[in-house]
């Protein structure tokens, strides 16, 4: 996916000027191929230098040579690593299939495209074997560094999708259009992305219409380079400074008294489900700490817990609720009189 800061355009034209033809989407596969660019140039992304951080011991143990290769100077990638999710919840596990499905010619015109010269090492060789290296490197960065961090960065895209349909409802489809970036506009039926480059093109949206992805790893707006692509806009999400800031939670006094300040915390914050590396990174905490005092709650009857997929997850019971309800409550001497 090749960044257009703004020269050339693309322009989709809108089947009938209809909003069922423009639909959101969040891609777990996109989000992890542009969160790349961060390694290449971190402080060009200073809202995730936290992450960075947090991430920095797990990341040596990944295959860099050949996710670096995946980027370059600037900061492109390649088409076939952001595809259109065709779902507004697309599983990482789909996604990666499909690219371990990609035709070899296809990946090897996107890997030449990104680097018009000689391929780096990484990306040289056998195509197929090419293309397993490539898939297992993008599945054990994922495991790595952004499972445990997923469902957090998942609510700040599904937020922004929440706020994008409240301005069509409110304002209509151009006054969203226009919010998504300078270089976005409807005008008569045509979404015109400007570009930088010389570089352009016109298609309809008929019988495929156009995904917006929201993103936290981009800071304009990127369009897939060829016209053959489906139609896609993928923009900056809202909220993305807010990503790595720790919450604080607020816990009656008397619940605090009794349980100590962070399984206070977890229970009051537990009235949804939560995994535990999920409350690790909302609290800022450490995960094997989180366990230790998530265990001792559920021993006590006061979480409950399941099993979901790779993670369990954790709830207040009946009796914490009522825990944390009677906490709440005043204390007898503070009433007046």
């Amino acid at each position: 996916m090749v960044m257009l800061p703004g020269g050339g355009l693309i322009s989709y034209e809108l089947a009938g000027m209809d909003v069922a033809d423009v639909r959101f989407a969040v891609s777990p596969v996109n989000e992890l191929t542009l969160s790349l660019r961060t390694f290449r140039d971190p402080g060009r992304y200073p809202v995730h230098l936290p992450w960075l951080r947090r991430t920095e011991r797990v990341r040596a143990g990944l295959d860099l040579p050949l996710l670096l290769a995946l980027t370059n100077a600037s900061m492109w990638s390649p088409d076939y690593l952001t595809p259109r999710p065709y779902a507004p919840l697309t599983r990482i596990d789909d996604e990666l299939a499909a690219i371990a499905r990609v035709p070899l010619d296809r990946m090897l015109d996107d890997l030449r495209a990104l680097h018009p010269g000689e391929l780096p090492e990484p990306l040289r060789g056998d195509p197929a074997a090419v293309r397993e290296r490539i898939t297992t490197a993008l599945r054990a960065y994922w495991h790595a560094c952004f499972a445990p961090w997923w469902p957090r960065m998942r609510t700040v895209l599904q937020a922004d999708i929440i706020h994008r349909a409240q301005v069509i409802s409110a304002h209509g489809l151009a006054a969203m259009f226009a919010g998504l970036s300078e270089r976005v506009s409807l005008d008569g039926g045509v979404v015109r992305v400007r570009l930088t480059t010389n570089a352009g093109y016109r298609r309809s949206t008929g019988g495929e219409g156009l995904t917006l992805v929201p993103t936290l790893f981009g800071r304009g707006v990127t369009a897939p380079i060829s016209p053959e692509e489906p139609p896609l806009i993928m923009y900056g999400t809202r909220g993305a400074g807010t990503l790595w800031q720790t919450e604080t939670h607020r816990s009656p006094a008397a619940l605090t008294g009794l349980l100590g300040a962070t399984r206070a915390g977890l229970l009051t914050t537990l009235a949804t489900p939560a995994s535990s590396t999920e409350l690790a990174g909302r609290l800022g905490v450490t995960t094997s700490a989180v366990n230790q005092h998530l265990r001792a709650l559920r021993d006590a009857g006061l979480l409950t817990s399941a099993r979901h997929g790779r993670s369990v997850l954790y709830l207040r019971s009946e009796l914490g609720d009522a825990l944390v309800a009677g906490g709440s409550a005043p204390d007898p001497e503070d009433r007046a009189p």
